[in-house]
């Protein structure tokens, strides 16, 4: 039943945002967005959804094939932004989105996982949200709303840094970087326990807990609390609902799996062509943009017809937790049209950071599943995303979900760093149009702030010196008054563990570390190269040169530190994982080995 409704929404859905790009044109509307003419002279309700992993083509309105009609039905009424940055990995995005702040000055250069001991002394190293900011919650609540987060954190685990300090009134989060989605258990061993918080203190899962479905339940919750019994609300909200969808283990309902099976079989370069295309018909790219083939793409031809079915069904199961995360966004949806809100909220839809490539490139191997026991999980084809299992995407098939871009999470290419950004709600009064200009993960704050007319803070809050707000107010690209907000001399830098970026008009400098990359620089015109595959620094080399100089002056101004000799993502979360949660094991066999190796001199003797 699911699937047949669901697919009669989902074509209707793609009609509607058919008609609305054909009337929409490439103009916007010229109606006023500013907080004095919105809906009613209400101040708006804000929900803010963010996913986690999510590739740029992923979703339909972007040049998916997954079946999103909720997010697809947000697009069509709203503005799809399709030069839209993010940091290319979860924690300094989150930071960035929730202050408006740059990551660095922020405290969270790096996830807290990924920071080598040589740096962790270093303020802007410490990957947890300093206290030298202000989040967006903190200030909207300060100006009277009701603020809510439902979701995953992963900006600090002591009590003064989870969301209920941070100006979030009710909460239910994850501090860490990722769990399970079926059950309370860490994914990886650098945690001995999932962390969950509601309201600051601890909080254990329910026995039926699926985390879709349960952050949306906990959010309606939040939201039914504040509710007079006359249905009127006294305040607007702000919902923060930062999905676990589809960070690993990918993991999804066998119903939603179901419609995907033999989805892929034709493999990933197959699919990043297809969606390609498709991002063309869109608008998303340009007509003709080219797109080169990852060299850590495998080829499809050489896998066996058992690997093959093997690989298309992680795809499928990837494909099913982002319908399932859509199915639970329109409960939402549905339950603000149930009270009245809906008319009289923005929606801002977006991802954290591009897709995730990292684990097993082949999960169907003796060592892979060796490896995943380990863990507590299983890799088998029959329960592949359901309880117990464990699911990657792989970088080929991350490739795919970032088409036509080039790398993926981790990495400063394209894929790590363009992700899909949508805004929409009826109090903006716009017409649907793809928005081209170059926008930034700091951006958000000030344009929530801009919307619902609260002021930015100055350079001190509550009584002490904070960072000021570097993102920019995006309403006049909504209100159509402007064709960009960032000028064609306005620097955007941004650093992961050694791999550089500077922004500046339509071009981007870029070095990318390895193992992936190669540790050289790069220039790139993104605007009609968005999948990076000419190299314009030795035919450009002044603005090559200039920019490289404008890179070395944000690294400067925002402390950015270069990563220890040999530095490796992957090995430094191993080398943690030893040092954080064993080490007092480690030092008890240290100190064992040195009374041995003593006892065995003293023998001789």
């Amino acid at each position: 039943m699911i699937v047949s409704i669901r697919t009669r929404c989902i074509a209707l859905q793609v009609g509607l945002l058919l008609a609305f790009q054909s009337l929409a044109g490439s103009v916007h509307s010229e109606i006023d967005v500013s907080a004095a003419s919105l809906h009613d002279n209400k101040r708006p309700n804000i929900v803010l959804i963010l996913a986690d992993d999510l590739g740029y083509t992923d979703v339909g309105s972007f040049g998916g094939e997954i079946a999103t009609p909720t997010i697809d039905s947000l697009a069509a009424e709203g503005i799809r932004f399709s030069n839209y940055h993010t940091a290319a990995n979860c924690a300094p995005a989150r930071a960035m989105l929730l202050t408006g702040v740059s990551n660095h000055r922020a405290g969270v250069a790096n996830i807290i996982e990924m920071i080598p001991p040589e740096q962790r002394d270093h303020p802007a190293y410490q990957g947890e949200l300093s206290h030298n900011v202000v989040t967006v919650a903190t200030l909207l609540e300060e100006a009277g709303y009701n603020t809510y987060m439902s979701g995953k954190w992963h900006l600090g685990r002591t009590q003064d840094k989870l969301p209920s300090r941070r100006g979030f009134q009710r909460t239910i989060a994850l501090a860490d970087s990722g769990a399970d989605n079926w059950e309370q258990k860490p994914y990886i061993p650098i945690y001995d326990n999932a962390n969950w918080y509601a309201d600051g203190e601890r909080f254990t899962l329910p026995d039926d807990f699926y985390s879709s479905r349960f952050l949306v339940d906990k959010m309606i919750d939040f939201i039914k609390s504040d509710q007079l019994k006359d249905g009127s609300r006294e305040a607007p909200f702000f919902a923060y609902l930062p999905f676990q969808a589809v960070h690993i283990p990918v993991q999804a309902p066998q119903e939603f799996i179901d419609r995907y099976e033999g989805r892929y079989l034709e493999g990933w370069t197959t699919l990043r062509e297809e969606r390609r295309r498709r991002a063309i018909e869109l608008g998303i790219v340009l007509p003709d943009v080219p797109a080169a083939t990852m060299h850590t793409t495998r080829d499809w031809n050489e896998l066996s017809d058992e690997d093959k079915r093997f690989e298309a069904k992680r795809m499928a199961v990837y494909a099913a937790m982002v319908e399932a995360m859509d199915f639970h966004i329109a409960r939402l949806v549905q339950y603000l049209r149930e009270i009245g809100e809906f008319d009289n909220t923005i929606f801002i839809f977006t991802s954290d950071n591009g897709s995730e490539p990292s684990g097993a490139d082949a999960l169907n191997t003796t060592r892979a599943r060796f490896q995943l026991a380990r863990q507590g999980y299983t890799a088998d084809y029959e329960t592949l995303g359901l309880k117990g299992s464990f699911v990657n995407l792989g970088p080929s098939f991350a490739s795919a979900s970032a088409s036509p871009l080039a790398y993926y999470k981790f990495y400063a290419g394209e894929g790590g760093l363009r992700v899909p950004l949508i805004i929409a709600g009826k109090p903006l009064a716009i017409k649907p149009d793809v928005e081209r200009a170059f926008t930034y993960v700091k951006d958000i704050t000030p344009t929530i702030l801009s919307l619902t007319g609260v002021d930015q803070p100055g350079g001190r809050y509550a009584g002490k010196p904070v960072e000021r707000i570097t993102g920019k107010d995006l309403s006049p690209l909504l209100k159509g008054n402007v064709d960009k907000v960032y000028g064609d001399d306005e620097a955007i830098g941004y650093e992961l563990a050694g791999q550089g970026v500077l922004f500046l008009g339509d071009y981007k400098l870029v070095m990318t570390r390895g193992p992936v990359g190669d540790d050289r620089w790069r220039l790139f015109n993104i605007n009609n190269d968005p999948g990076e595959t000419r190299d314009l620094s030795s035919q450009q080399a002044v603005r090559f040169q200039k920019m490289l100089n404008l890179y070395q002056q944000y690294k400067r101004e925002n402390g950015v530190l270069d990563p220890p000799q040999g530095y490796n993502h992957i090995r430094q979360v191993a080398l943690n994982t030893i040092y954080d949660r064993f080490r007092g094991e480690a030092v008890a066999v240290l100190i064992l080995i040195v009374l041995l190796v003593g006892f065995r001199v003293y023998a001789k003797k």
